[in-house]
């Protein structure tokens, strides 16, 4: 899966599934197990040197992207973002 998470792929991610606040990105990825949520947090720590956690609420596993990594982000997918 290393080799699909272009920054396309997760700009698309972020805007079908993220839950952005001021300073953090949430993506909710309550449909996966936690074993698969870890497998995606170590696909973008690697990838993207992303500093991410796993959030679990009553629906299942988040992948919480600290605000410290956001502009590092914002770096890979601003360019395929849609404004709205």
């Amino acid at each position: 899966m290393f080799h699909y998470f272009s920054p396309k792929a997760l700009a698309y991610w972020i805007m079908c599934d993220g839950l952005s606040n001021q300073y953090s990105l949430t993506l909710c990825t309550e449909c996966f197990t936690i074993k698969e949520v870890v497998c995606l947090i170590n696909i973008l720590k690697i990838r993207y040197d992303l500093n991410c956690n796993l959030h679990t609420i009553k629906s299942g596993p988040r992948i919480y992207i600290k605000a410290e990594s956001m502009k590092r982000l914002r770096l890979f997918v601003s360019p395929y973002l849609i404004p709205f």
